[in-house]
């Protein structure tokens, strides 16, 4: 394993793993709706707003340190995700950024011009494509999810990729699943088609760097509350795309890259606090490596150790009597999240048992609403675990051992 901090120097950063509840140390499951954040970052962030808050572009002293703040921060997002500073842009989450970016691509549509989806997204990332196409009348497509193992249909996604697509939309990653898609191989079917490809990096960039050039995408957001920042969105697009949007602006606003992407003025703190997480993630690399080269070290050993502990839950949850087990199985490519449900159990009552043993675990189906449709769980949803950067072997088997009581 490439040498970075261990898990238990990585803990001693997050103040909130020394949280107990009823006797118990508190482990966070939670971690695909939201890791916890470590001191530096929210360090950086008061730091912000007690010694820098200002608005931009201006001429005195504060203003000055914010815009310097913010361009270093594009910097970090850039060295993470794979782009340049310049083709980085914030907004409130991912959510509101895709659908800004919807808007604005849609200028260049008409009538009859076709957008691809699939039913393994989250629902951000093919709601806002629907909407803008009930607006244009265009038509949408919808690429099947294979149920048996979480994964697209590729034969399904390569007929419905036809002339006359102007984009597919897909996951990098599944929130609900762990499924990880072949996002090079799908931006080269795309580009054949001659459409865009937009790329939902939320739930991928919490568990495995981006690579947006190497990858040969369009466009790719991702949110920093997932790799234990603040909650704010992050959209990447090639310079040169981004320069040709139509984009809904003011009339005085920027017309720059990536500055005609982002409305009002925006959160300074979170942007702020977005660079601080990816330098966190970078120096637990604890080398003189340039970022980009550190972030890599980093993400490819805690990529390591999920894979170890998903492996560990996944084979212990199968041996319980009564559960069953969605998407694909560790040694697949796949993140270190996964659902799972149990005969005599609501989701909601697993979640609540499991409580009482300082356990967080998330359940419902996470926007995730057509992969629950799919597999019959659109009342409950799933039970989800998701592991993080200080998820414990300890924690792993706490959990093990609350499931196998509720199994009796």
């Amino acid at each position: 394993m490439t040498a970075v901090a261990s898990t238990g120097q990585i803990r001693s950063h997050f103040p909130a793993l020394e949280r107990r509840h009823n006797g118990h140390p508190v482990a966070y499951f939670d971690g695909p709706g939201g890791t916890q954040v470590p001191r530096q970052v929210v360090a950086v962030m008061s730091d912000y707003l007690l010694h820098h808050n200002a608005n931009t572009h201006w001429a005195y002293p504060t203003s000055q340190e914010t815009d310097a703040a913010l361009l270093a921060a594009r910097a970090a997002l850039a060295d993470w995700i794979g782009g340049a500073p310049e083709e980085i842009a914030f907004g409130a989450n991912m959510t509101t950024l895709t659908f800004h970016l919807g808007r604005a691509l849609g200028r260049g549509w008409r009538r009859g011009d076709v957008v691809v989806v699939t039913e393994l997204d989250h629902h951000a990332n093919s709601d806002p494509w629907r909407r803008l196409a009930r607006e244009l009348e265009l038509e949408v497509r919808t690429v099947r999810m294979r149920p048996e193992d979480g994964r697209l249909d590729m034969e399904d996604l390569e007929r419905k990729l036809t002339s006359g697509v102007r984009l597919l939309a897909v996951g990098a990653a599944s929130n609900a699943l762990g499924t990880v898609n072949d996002i090079p191989r799908l931006a080269t079917l795309a580009h054949r088609a001659g459409a865009l490809i937009f790329v939902d990096g939320v739930h991928y960039a919490a568990h495995e760097m981006p690579d947006v050039r190497g990858w040969d995408c369009d466009f790719f957001a991702c949110s920093a509350y997932k790799f234990y920042g603040p909650h704010v969105g992050v959209l990447w697009g090639r310079r040169g795309l981004i320069e040709k949007l139509d984009t809904p602006k003011l009339a005085p606003a920027s017309d720059d890259a990536p500055d005609r992407l982002e409305t009002g003025t925006q959160n300074h703190e979170g942007i702020v606090g977005a660079g601080a997480a990816v330098d966190f993630l970078a120096g637990l690399a604890g080398t003189g490596l340039p970022r980009r080269a550190a972030l890599a070290q980093v993400a490819a050993a805690l990529h390591e150790r999920g894979n170890e502990l998903i492996a560990r839950l996944w084979h212990g949850l199968a041996a319980i009597p009564g559960v069953r087990l969605y998407g694909p199985p560790p040694g697949t490519p796949r993140t270190s999240t996964l659902s799972f449900t149990m005969q005599q159990h609501t989701p909601e009552h697993i979640a609540t048992a499991l409580i009482g043993r300082g356990l967080f675990v998330s359940h419902g189906d996470f926007y995730a609403t057509t992969v629950a449709r799919i597999y019959g769980r659109e009342k409950d949803g799933f039970v989800r675990i998701g592991c993080a950067a200080y998820t414990t072997v300890e924690e792993v088997d706490r959990l093990l051992e609350g499931v196998r009581a509720l199994a009796g």
